[in-house]
């Protein structure tokens, strides 16, 4: 048994398709398939339902993927491990993240980088928590960035990083919302864009209207952050976005942000990781980097700024 055969079934596993689970190994699909076909003959069992295409894993493939996952996770670890006590931290950050914290990924990724220069960081950005949470099972992730507000399942540690908060965009023209700040009940009947239903984010905001005792009717929906500024930057829309997203985004004259209240309502965001001794050495050294960093400011973003104001990320120290 090799571990270059425990690649290929993980592969597949995440794959479903052969040629695919193939290109993603660097090798040909005959390849490949051969090498399965050693692995199944070495443990007596059929462990890939064959047919004209790809027709799943047998009972004994799931439980092999499983095992796989853990081996080819140990030799990494300790290929990290014996690097780190050299004093050099080598191989890919795998980072997960929620889209509506992505523009914090930054403030963990450039700490790491910057202590590890034998690194690099790999990020996946568009994640819903229950995929991050799965991914760490799976040994795909090192951490994640997710809301950790419902308690975390046995096997899982965070770190709070900053609570997110949510502001109204409108357009500054006459007819939208004149004053400094508006209620939910009120964004609710604007015409609205906002991330799409089955999005994390906006399940959050459809909670925070519900309650409010309201229900919108968005006219356009979107799984895309910059599209819902680029929609209210043109006129006739409004949307709902984090206030951190006011750190990404430069906000045209003629756009306003307004604070959201009654209710005002917050969500913790943390980094996510295993628990279990030991750490990986990239796991640990990415909790080493949340711990030392200071993104509470995104829960203490001024939630007006100006129109066309950019506001960057404070300096570190």
């Amino acid at each position: 048994m090799f571990f270059r055969q425990l690649e290929y079934m993980v592969a597949l596993a995440r794959e479903r398709h052969f040629v695919r689970a193939a290109a993603s190994c660097g090798v040909s699909q005959p390849a490949l398939s051969e090498g399965i076909r050693r692995l199944e003959a070495e443990l007596d069992a059929p462990l890939v339902r064959r047919g004209n295409k790809f027709g799943g894993l047998t009972a004994e493939g799931e439980a092999v993927v499983l095992w796989a996952r853990q081996i080819l996770a140990g030799r990494d670890g300790l290929v990290a491990d014996v690097a780190a006590l050299r004093g050099h931290v080598t191989g890919t950050l795998r980072l997960g993240c929620i889209p509506t914290a992505a523009n914090a990924a930054p403030l963990l990724t450039g700490p790491f980088c910057a202590a590890n220069p034998g690194a690099r960081v790999d990020v996946i950005s568009d994640l819903a928590s229950s995929d991050i949470l799965r991914l760490l099972l799976e040994n795909e992730l090192d951490g994640g960035i997710s809301y950790i507000k419902d308690p975390l399942p046995d096997g899982f540690h965070a770190v709070p990083l900053y609570s997110e908060r949510y502001v109204l965009l409108c357009p500054a023209s006459a007819g939208w919302l004149p004053g400094p700040q508006a209620t939910w009940a009120e964004a609710s009947a604007l015409p609205l864009c906002l991330l799409a239903p089955h999005m994390q984010g906006r399940r959050r905001i459809d909670g925070m209207f519900a309650e409010a005792g309201v229900q919108p009717s968005p006219t356009l929906e979107t799984d895309s952050v910059a599209s819902l500024f680029s929609h209210v930057a043109a006129g006739g829309w409004a949307t709902i976005v984090p206030a951190a997203w006011l750190l990404a985004f430069v906000l045209p004259p003629s756009v306003r942000a307004l604070p959201l209240v009654r209710p005002e309502g917050s969500v913790p965001v943390g980094l996510v990781t295993l628990d279990r001794e030991p750490s990986t050495v990239m796991a640990s050294a990415l909790v080493s980097a949340a711990e030392d960093a200071d993104l509470e400011f995104f829960s203490r973003l001024p939630l007006v700024p100006r129109p066309g104001e950019h506001r960057p990320a404070p300096a570190r120290d």
